[in-house]
Formats: structure tokens, C-alpha cells, sequence
């Protein structure tokens, strides 16, 4: 097992490429949505993409923990007190039930309740993007295999002296939310889904990402390492640490703000 940050990223790459295939089969079928307990929506592209990615991680970094968003929605736990993987097949299955493109597939490592590898694959968009010691990104169209050297340094841009993009959610838009973005000088949104919000910030096309509604670690974790290696930041609105870990909250994220560059 490696234990390199930016290998370990090429390795999440490798296994959410796999996962891709089986993702983009059900993708272009004519599937029907189920309803989880929690009223969310589920695909089988979920189960499938969820199942390839943990056979790979357990035969590649075998011994760590992995809290996965239908294993754990089955009931399946993991030890989240040290360094643990959190996994989202299907980020945004709005997105791909209403087949606009904007899903991604997220693998996460989290050390000291921080996510620091994270790799954020959307097939429908060709588009991977990663966070280890630096922050890359590549086009990488389903079905075709992960080339390291396609890869390209991201970073994120300089804060603006006025007039703030904020990227907001498609699916979970909420006055909350269009209240900050107000208070804090945004003069411009954009929309995106699942975690390529957290993409956005993190190459540049916008300076923040404010979200107030609810989410899960799972859902966060990888796009908060790609920001954080392109160099930006997450915090909660009062500007503390984002925690990973949480087990005695379901794993439920609290408010944040994805930042570009945090203000002074």
C-alpha cells in the first residue's frame, strides 16, 4: 500500500474509471429510480459502481476503513476514529436520473478528521479531477482507462476586489444560502451539481460555495480534497474547521463554505 498522497489519488482515479463502466451502462438505459428510507433517490448504477469501487479498495489498501453511502444506508459500519476512505458511487443521482451530466463518482481518504486524497470522476462530463499534495485535473471520457500524464495542475484564482461568483447547488438552492452569498459580495452564480461545485472553486470558475442544506460526509469529502490541494479552503459559516468523522451525527454535515481563497 502506498501512502503517497498523489499516488493514492492516481490509485482512487484508476478504481472510479472502473467504476465509470458499470455507471454509464445504467446510464443509458431507460432506468426506474427507487426511494430509500430517507426519500433520497437510489439507481442500481449506485450498488454496482459502490461494489466495484469497494472490491478495489479492499484489495489495494486493505485494512483501512470505508464508510460507503449504500453500505452504510444497509446498515454496514466502520471505524471512523483514525484514518478511514468515505465513498459516494453516485454523487448527485438527481443529476443522473434527470440525465443532465452532472454526477460525479467520489473517493476519499480522511486523516485527523480531515479529507486529504480525494478524487471527484464525472463520466458524463469526461472530466476527473484530483487532490493529493497538488491539485490536477484531466479529460477522461467512460470506458477508457486512467493515464496519469493527462493530468494538468488546477489551482484556484485570486480573489476578486469586488464582485464574487458563487457556484450553487442545481438540486438544493435555498434562501439561506442566497442570503450569504448576498451578504458577502456575490454579484454572480452559477449552478452545478453533486461535487463538481467543489471543482468549480478549485479551477477557478468561481470563489466560493456556500451551502446551508443538508449533506453527507460522503458527499463532500473528495471535492473538499481536490479544493483543498488547489488551495482553497472549507470551513463553517463562523469560519471554523470542517470535520470529517462525525459518527455521533449519522455522519451529517453541517453547513460550510467551500472557498477559493478565505477572506481576510
Amino acid at each position: 500500500m502506498t501512502t503517497e498522497p498523489d499516488a493514492l489519488a492516481r490509485l482512487f482515479a484508476g478504481i472510479a474509471a472502473d467504476a465509470a463502466r458499470p455507471v454509464m451502462a445504467v446510464y443509458a438505459t431507460e432506468f426506474t429510480p427507487e426511494q430509500k428510507a430517507d426519500r433520497s433517490p437510489v439507481t442500481e448504477a449506485d450498488r454496482r459502481a459502490e461494489d466495484v469501487i469497494l472490491a478495489a479498495l479492499a484489495r489495494e489498501l486493505a485494512g483501512v476503513p470505508v464508510l460507503a453511502e449504500e453500505r452504510f444506508e444497509a446498515g454496514e459500519r466502520a471505524d471512523t476514529r483514525g484514518d478511514f476512505l468515505l465513498v459516494d458511487p453516485v454523487d448527485g443521482t438527481k443529476e443522473f436520473i434527470n440525465k443532465n451530466g452532472e454526477f460525479t463518482i467520489n473517493i476519499a481518504l480522511v486523516s485527523d478528521r480531515r479529507p486529504v486524497v480525494g478524487c471527484v470522476y464525472a463520466p458524463a462530463k469526461a472530466r476527473i479531477y484530483l487532490g493529493g499534495e497538488a491539485a490536477s485535473a484531466a479529460d477522461l471520457a467512460p470506458g477508457a482507462a486512467f493515464d496519469p500524464d493527462m493530468l494538468a495542475p488546477i489551482r484556484t484564482r485570486t480573489r476578486p476586489a469586488a464582485g464574487l461568483t458563487a457556484v450553487m447547488s442545481r438540486s438544493h438552492a435555498d434562501e439561506q444560502t442566497r442570503r450569504f452569498a448576498e451578504t458577502h459580495g456575490v454579484t454572480e452564480s452559477i449552478s452545478a451539481g453533486s461535487s463538481l461545485k467543489f471543482c468549480r472553486v478549485a479551477e477557478g470558475g468561481a470563489d466560493l460555495y456556500p451551502r446551508f442544506g443538508p449533506t453527507m460526509e460522503w458527499d463532500t469529502a473528495a471535492g473538499h480534497a481536490v479544493l483543498s490541494a488547489a488551495g482553497g479552503t472549507v470551513t463553517t459559516p463562523e469560519g471554523e474547521a470542517f470535520l470529517y468523522g462525525k459518527a455521533e451525527a449519522g455522519y451529517r454535515n453541517g453547513p460550510f463554505v467551500a472557498w477559493g481563497a478565505k477572506p481576510a
